[in-house]
């Protein structure tokens, strides 16, 4: 790897900057948007009427929040589907955490839908619940459909809780997770005929096909056809597999006109290679180094069963890929002072970053905190010489649930806190662009000592690991 000394110092561009919060803007609009025109319908509809009785009111707001729920699930859809402009702008970790905010207010209003509207068509009647429940099901269209959906819904809503989540291999629960769209395409149909917003209004069903058409075309297009055409057109293989540690291996693939791959230091493509069982889940992980139009890398640690499968790829192996996705790149970046700071794994898309982005020696530092050896030492040293790059490593055992260094970062009294520690080696730090990537709980502390330095939200930017 050879890298110019007088790297250009960076410039703060604020036409990414601009472009972003205006997607970020149009999006919250349009989401706020088409909950109130749900509402609107409903109102239209008689809904606000109706409250005046104790059956009509309880269909009626079974109605409302059946209406909530189906917008929110499609909304779902519409977050998930890697849609280019908004994944660029919101970055994947905010997109996960307003997926699984959505989803589960999404489930809350379905489950409010059902049992409001069950009890609406019981007369108001607690005991005659799990008769007209029956009833429903059985005899109205597309009501078998909506059960299965919903309990599709609810299969993925379970797994989805931090505790079952633990319990699941990776492989398992991604599996599981795609019958959300199973669940969607399932519960929703069942308004064509029975849904009196839907079926009242010219203007509800023009809504309604238009947010359904959306969502599918959406994932149809950026789920789909995007990551098949990007497949076929780079035919991706790959090179060799070099381990880098007991448990790491790195990968390197090749392929035809890389250069028109859009992917940049910092992102991450979700891998499938062809070997055999297993080659339909998916699995991310990021660039370990820059993109050089000619090839691309891959360091994966041994996690699961995907994981550990990478280490016996074979030359030639065909790949699939998503992506590229990912907003911790030099796109959000503001100052021309950085500081990097990754955890294990974690230090894969840092080291791309400390390869690509522009900054003079001295003006970078990176903290690679583990506790076996340093992954890329070798090559970190190499930009130690080449850029400035300043290091730091944090091994050992981490002292506190609450703290992010190892102990032999803490000296022989052991007794400094994580913020007088890293004001200590980075006493600029408020001045910097800061790069955090790691397991979740772990980059939480790295965020509240930042936070306490004084560093703004806007100068950091993080992504987490695991799911």
């Amino acid at each position: 790897m050879t890298v110019a000394l007088d790297a250009p110092r960076h410039r703060a561009s604020t036409r990414p900057a601009g472009a972003d919060a205006a997607a970020r803007r149009i999006a919250g609009i349009v989401m706020i948007a088409s909950l109130l025109v749900v509402t609107w319908l409903w109102v239209m509809g008689g809904g606000i009427g109706e409250l005046s009785g104790w059956v009509d009111g309880l269909t009626s707001l079974g109605r409302l929040t059946g209406l909530v729920s189906s917008d929110l699930l499609l909304v779902q859809v519409l977050l998930m589907a890697r849609i280019p402009v908004v994944e660029r702008a919101v970055g994947q970790d905010e997109l996960v955490r307003m997926h699984r905010l959505v989803g589960f207010t999404s489930f809350t209003m379905m489950v409010a839908h059902i049992g409001l509207i069950t009890w609406g068509y019981a007369a108001g009647s607690l005991v005659s619940i799990p008769a007209t429940f029956w009833d429903l099901t059985v005899s109205y269209p597309a009501m078998l459909l909506a059960l299965a959906g919903t309990l599709c819904l609810a299969m993925v809503v379970i797994t989805s809780v931090r505790a079952a989540r633990r319990r699941l291999r990776y492989e398992s629960w991604h599996l599981l997770h795609l019958y959300a769209y199973l669940g969607v395409g399932l519960a929703l149909p069942h308004q064509l005929w029975t849904g009196k917003e839907f079926l009242d209004s010219t203007a509800a069903t023009i809504y309604w096909w238009t947010l359904w058409a959306a969502a599918v075309v959406a994932v149809l297009a950026f789920r789909v056809g995007l990551p098949v055409l990007r497949t076929v057109r780079h035919n991706l293989r790959v090179t060799s597999v070099v381990p880098e540690d007991d448990d790491v291996v790195s990968v390197y693939i090749s392929g035809r006109r890389l250069d028109r791959l859009p992917a940049t230091a910092g992102q991450f493509l979700t891998w499938r290679f062809l070997t055999g069982p297993g080659w339909s889940r998916a699995h991310p992980y990021s660039l370990s180094a820059a993109p050089d139009g000619h090839s691309l890398r891959i360091s994966v640690k041994s996690l699961g069963d995907g994981s550990a499968l990478v280490r016996s790829l074979r030359p030639g192996t065909r790949v699939v890929v998503e992506g590229p996705y990912g907003r911790l790149t030099e796109r959000p970046r503001t100052r021309s002072k950085l500081a990097f700071i990754g955890a294990g794994v974690g230090i894969t898309p840092l080291r791309a970053l400390a390869e690509d982005l522009p900054y003079v020696p001295g003006d970078a530092v990176l903290l690679q905190r583990g506790t076996s050896r340093p992954l890329f030492l070798r090559e970190f040293d190499v930009l130690t010489r080449e850029r400035g790059l300043e290091t730091i490593w944090l091994p050992g055992p981490r002292r506190a649930p609450d703290s992010w260094i190892g102990d032999s970062g803490r000296g022989e009294a052991g007794c400094s806190d994580d913020l007088t520690l890293l004001t200590g080696w980075v006493p600029d730090i408020p001045d910097r662009d800061v790069y955090v990537c790691g397991p979740a709980a772990w980059t939480a502390a790295v965020r509240r000592t930042l936070t306490a330095a004084g560093l703004p939200d806007s100068q950091l930017h993080v992504e987490t690991f695991g799911w």
